[in-house]
């Protein structure tokens, strides 16, 4: 295999260096395949070319009953919402005052742009697309982070195929990342033009192809200041839906022709058993569109006959369809409709969870390795952002905690925690202010507390008595 030094040599025609650069070792589905099964728009019931809408021989249009159940779409929130709807959480361990500025810094940096936001994003991305890249940029602007004020301001982009963009990793024989390349169109004065951007240790390469020329130009080569490729990248072997899509058009195509029969029968026939020479269904202002009208001989009889169909069968086929769809991908299955159809205890809606807690462990290893090589990443920009404070920001451990989602009563535990000690303090002051996390700096806090009770007690005793 070519070094990535091999590989950009300035020597070698544009067109040569990033065919090696889309050498992809990297087994993820195409989106142009996923998003047939992430769309319901695009699911076979919308789309079989046998299933047509058609004119009849009175040349009245027939129109096919359709009905489509997103669950792809509904999975890829759902595991979004149970990885990210509790924040995660970045842990610093400093130990003196130069390392809580740099916690300050960084919590600042992520805060400015919206990692939480991100991350959901991100989410979404992975579990419907199977891979994201963001890249991570500086741009000279001043900026102020934890209340540092720095002359680069820190920005990131995420890419993903859902957009249109193409994902190329490149690896070494290690298993080490060596180069993160993306190609992306965009609309310039219209005319779309393709861009090609490589990432590595030490370059960030751009080539540009516009209009109707084939040949990749060089527009940007400009040296990686940090010493690491600027960005991360996430990645999965399928989506989040994983085999059950076959199960699911089953059920939309039984739903369609059972629309279509209840549109054809659902509309009552009027009846009439006689000998006689009677014209029913010919009287004036008749609505033929609310009933047909038939006539057979017997004995002058006359009623509504209805369809009867077999819809106990087709509920319980589309409901456990639907079922085994959330039990298989162990994700709860948190509708309104199905909450209030089953009516549970405090307790029982939290086991309810159990399932997803899991999953989210299961999936917590790619978004680790991602959170900790974006920690180095922004820790490379900060030693460029704040010389000063390389030391510290080197020496700093940062821990990531992914909390998945879970319906948590805290007074509760905390009673039942007390009670066992007989209500004695169960946590320091500082332990508490720490978990309960609303608070930046834990010091401070305490100081503010004891500067405060303190007050307070000189109050008291400066009051007089009667």
């Amino acid at each position: 295999m070519k070094t990535i030094d091999e590989i950009l040599n300035s020597e070698r025609i544009p067109s040569q260096i990033i065919e090696d650069l889309k050498f992809k070792t990297v087994s993820v589905p195409p989106w142009s395949k996923l998003e047939k099964e992430y769309e319901p728009k695009y699911h076979p019931v919308m789309t079989d070319k046998t299933y047509r809408d058609f004119v009849n021989k009175k040349g009245e249009l027939i129109r096919m009953c359709r009905i489509t159940m997103g669950l792809q779409k509904l999975a890829v929130k759902r595991m979004t919402e149970l990885a990210f709807g509790i924040p995660v959480k970045r842990v610093y361990n400093a130990k003196n005052d130069s390392e809580k500025k740099v916690a300050k810094i960084m919590e600042g940096i992520f805060d400015k742009n919206k990692i939480n936001s991100v991350n959901i994003e991100r989410g979404r991305y992975l579990y419907a697309a199977c891979e994201f890249a963001t890249i991570w940029y500086s741009q000279i602007q001043e900026a102020v982070y934890g209340g540092e004020k720095s002359s680069l301001k820190l920005r990131c982009k995420t890419y993903s195929p859902m957009n249109g963009d193409l994902l190329y990793p490149l690896f070494d024989e290690y298993d080490d990342m060596i180069a993160l390349s993306i190609q992306y169109t965009r609309e310039v004065r219209k005319e779309k033009t393709t861009y090609f951007e490589t990432y590595t240790d030490r370059k960030h390469v751009r080539w540009v192809q516009s209009g109707r020329r084939s040949e990749w130009i060089e527009e940007l080569n400009e040296d990686i200041k940090i010493g690491k490729i600027a960005g991360v990248y996430g990645t999965r072997p399928e989506p989040i839906w994983e085999d059950e899509s076959k199960n699911l058009f089953e059920a939309e195509w039984s739903l369609s022709r059972n629309g279509n029969y209840l549109r054809k029968n659902s509309k009552p026939n009027w009846v009439v058993f006689s000998d006689d020479d009677i014209q029913s269904g010919k009287e004036p202002n008749d609505d033929r569109t609310s009933r047909n009208v038939l006539h057979y001989p017997a004995n002058a009889k006359a009623g509504y006959q209805t369809w009867e169909q077999a819809i106990e069968s087709l509920k319980f086929h589309v409901e456990n369809i639907r079922k085994n769809f959330f039990v298989q991908l162990q994700l709860p299955d948190m509708s309104m409709e199905s909450m209030k159809a089953s009516p549970m205890s405090g307790e029982a809606r939290k086991m309810m969870f159990i399932d997803g807690q899991l999953k989210v462990t299961d999936e917590s290893g790619i978004w680790l390795d991602v959170f900790s090589r974006e920690i180095n990443v922004v820790k490379a920009f900060m030693k460029k952002m704040y010389p000063s404070l390389v030391s510290a920001i080197d020496n700093m451990d940062v821990e990531v905690i992914i909390t998945p989602y879970n319906i948590k009563d805290d007074a509760e535990q905390i009673n039942n925690f007390s009670n066992a000690t007989n209500g004695k303090a169960i946590v320091s002051r500082r332990t508490a202010i720490k978990k309960l996390g609303i608070v930046d700096d834990v010091d401070e806090e305490i100081a503010q507390i004891e500067a405060e009770e303190a007050q307070e007690n000189m109050s008291a005793i400066e009051e007089p008595t009667i």
